[in-house]
């Protein structure tokens, strides 16, 4: 059951109350304003709504709506993990009063992470939307200016290679066959552990790969086809329990039917992926084949793929490329993430849609007249063009002061909405700083 946002003050947390309304904020007190929104607060409830056909009105209450968004909002603007969110605001007279649990108990941090992720992307989506909705109302953006850039986005892996892959393959599938045995009845299934054997092939590639001899490059060889001959057999076995499992060889105890029926989704779930990896290392190390179709670089993370920006830094980005449109006062009116590397000039035309169905409001386009032309080389419109550049520092806001170079979030709809909240937090900061330098007075020398 949804949390209900009207709560009944408490005798308890008087003497508390009177000490916290001492303590002030100048970020987090107008934006508690901001947040005492009607309209966000049902787009809250609707994501929280749809955990189960009756979420709205049966069950165990669970974290309010109100609660929810400001705990979400606070942890991307001060960029902590679910457990420092538990324990700052557990601490902290300030946060209990943004996040208005007051002296209610703090929920653990699993609770925070497993109803984070009700939101997820169209929920992120709609709660974005409302946000830039509250900074048209609030003048603060007006869709008169446009700027827009893509960047890289990290996910949340190791480096990917072949041989790391293998091993990460070993070591799920080893996991999931342990848990079916212990779950099945004794002796019925015997699992080897392969893992140290995983560990060594591992070590014995990244020492033949520093060398450039040809009795290094058969060494790696000859260690790949060792590591791949495990996975190999291990896929196998997979393959022949989940056969067992359907057709009824392998029967699970009674009490522990439910741990083996997870531990056999996970299998199937990795079972495919490891053998996707595995004919990619062959591939590449047996045939040459460098640029593999639709490389996996990631059992746990199976959206990302590699990006290419040119950086002589870092050539090589492993997660998303991701779209961001940015009007006045440093409003991020809409954002995209993309499914493949594409070019900056494929994503100029959705911005232009997107920013036009925000703001009903579109640049002109077309050869320039020589009128227009000599008008472009005023000093206004190349204050202008210096304005455009203004997106990099934006980016580079969101990356280093709210998080957004590594999304921290489980799977593809994970990361959608850690950007999504990224950009949130983001806009609500800017919204807060807009309206505080508008409404300040302005000092006048005598």
């Amino acid at each position: 059951m949804i949390g209900t946002t009207k709560r009944q003050a408490s005798l308890f947390y008087f003497a508390f109350a009177k000490e916290a309304a001492y303590i002030t904020d100048e970020l987090l007190d107008p934006l508690d304003k901001l947040l005492h929104d009607p309209q966000l607060l049902d787009l809250a409830s609707q994501a929280l709504a749809k955990r189960s056909a009756r979420s709205a009105d049966f069950g165990r209450p669970s974290i309010a709506p109100d609660r929810l968004v400001r705990c979400a909002i606070l942890k991307h603007i001060k960029q902590w993990s679910f457990r420092q969110l538990e324990r700052e605001v557990r601490a902290s007279l300030l946060y209990r009063r943004f996040t208005l649990f007051y002296e209610d108990p703090i929920p653990d941090f699993t609770s925070f992470s497993r109803t984070f992720a009700l939101f997820g992307e169209q929920g992120t989506a709609r709660l974005h939307a409302r946000v830039v909705q509250i900074a048209r109302e609030q003048t603060v953006a007006q869709g008169l200016k446009l700027r827009t850039d893509t960047t890289a986005v990290e996910s949340n892996i190791h480096y990917p290679t072949d041989s790391s892959l293998l091993a990460d393959s070993i070591r799920v599938l080893t996991r999931s066959l342990k848990r079916i045995s212990a779950g099945c009845q004794s002796q019925a299934l015997q699992v080897i552990d392969h893992h140290r054997a995983a560990k060594r092939r591992v070590l014995e590639i990244c020492r033949a790969a520093k060398t450039l001899t040809d009795a290094g490059r058969q060494k790696l060889k000859d260690s790949y086809a060792k590591l791949i001959s495990l996975t190999r057999g291990l896929t196998r076995q997979s393959a022949k329990v989940l056969e067992q499992l359907q057709s009824g060889k392998l029967v699970a105890r009674a009490h522990t039917l439910g741990s083996v029926l997870l531990a056999e989704a996970q299998l199937r779930h990795f079972l495919p992926l490891s053998q996707r990896v595995i004919a990619q290392a062959q591939a590449r190390i047996f045939k040459g084949q460098t640029h593999y179709p639709d490389k996996l670089l990631s059992l746990f993370e199976e959206h990302t793929v590699v990006i290419r920006k040119g950086k002589a830094h870092k050539p090589n980005e492993f997660g998303r490329l991701v779209r961001l449109d940015e009007v006045e006062n440093g409003i991020v009116s809409n954002y995209h993430i993309a499914w493949q590397n594409l070019a900056d000039q494929q994503q100029w035309n959705p911005a232009l849609q997107g920013h036009q169905e925000i703001f009903a409001v579109l640049p002109g386009r077309g050869r320039l007249s020589k009128d227009r032309a000599a008008r472009q080389k005023q000093r206004w419109f190349r204050r202008g063009q210096g304005w455009r550049a203004g997106i990099e520092p934006r980016i580079s806001t969101l990356k280093h002061r709210f998080g957004m170079a590594r999304a921290y979030y489980k799977g593809a709809a994970g990361f959608e909405r850690y950007v999504g909240f990224c950009v949130m937090a983001q806009n609500l900061v800017a919204i807060v700083r807009t309206k505080t330098k508008q409404t300040k007075p302005l000092c006048r020398s005598g």
